[in-house]
């Protein structure tokens, strides 16, 4: 009889709820101090996550929930990046039509 295999879980930073950690986005803190998004999840740095849900997303961004997991503001840059990787990667939407307020 063959074992089943761990899922590691992770909970997203927005509404908490747990999820395999494939299923979700991991935002990482770079040792530069940078946040950026990370699809692959293979990033050095610390790493947060978040669903795909919409709302989620605003609630870490626009909301400080990625603030608060990472204890440093997101620079100006960073949030401008992650934004873009939300409307191309969420959304999936071309082009700058953000949904959130940076």
């Amino acid at each position: 009889m063959a074992k089943a295999q761990h899922v590691p879980e992770r909970s997203c930073v927005a509404c908490a709820q747990k999820f395999p950690k494939r299923d979700l986005i991991r935002i990482v803190k770079t040792p530069k101090e940078t946040v950026v998004a990370d699809p692959i999840g293979k990033s050095a740095g610390r790493g947060a996550y978040l669903c795909w849900n919409p709302s989620c997303w605003q609630r870490g961004i626009e909301k400080g929930g990625l603030e608060r997991s990472f204890k440093l503001e997101i620079s100006a840059q960073d949030r401008a990046s992650l934004l873009e990787f939300y409307n191309k990667e969420i959304l999936r939407t071309p082009g700058p039509s953000v949904k959130i307020e940076p």
